[in-house]
């Protein structure tokens, strides 16, 4: 049995597990996930390690059934009004790089199914994403 994740970690698994779906962490996703903790008042008075909460998210992602391992430690971690946001989370993420990656929407729709979410506010939340990240040509 596994110790249970902490809000702010659960949500950090997600941003970790966006970024290395296409098996490959930029610097403008941890730079990303700086930003968002630093920035987002659901990381207020986070004082853990990313780094070290990453390396157990990628050990997770490693092992049989990872992903869906992952899956059910963040749900069942999170309480269901923080799911919007841990998907919010995984787009701005996945979209830090501007070119996001097959495997990345394969683990976005994983994680929309997983917990249920609203195809509205699915669309609402990737649409928001789309005009942030959008370039000027």
């Amino acid at each position: 049995m596994h110790k249970p994740l902490s809000t702010q970690e659960a949500l950090i698994w997600v941003m970790v597990t966006a970024a290395i779906a296409d098996r490959n962490m930029t610097e403008r996703e941890l730079n990303q996930f700086e930003r968002l903790i630093g920035f987002l008042p659901v990381f207020q008075g986070f004082e853990g390690s990313i780094g070290e909460i990453a390396d157990a998210c990628s050990a997770n992602l490693k092992s049989v059934n990872g992903i869906d391992h992952i899956l059910d430690r963040v749900a069942t971690s999170l309480p269901e009004r923080l799911y919007e946001t841990a998907y919010a989370l995984a787009i701005e993420v996945a979209a830090s790089d501007v070119d996001v990656k097959q495997e990345e929407l394969v683990f976005l729709q994983m994680l929309e199914d997983r917990f249920a979410l609203d195809k509205l506010a699915v669309a609402a939340i990737e649409h928001s994403a789309r005009v942030r990240y959008r370039k000027l040509s």
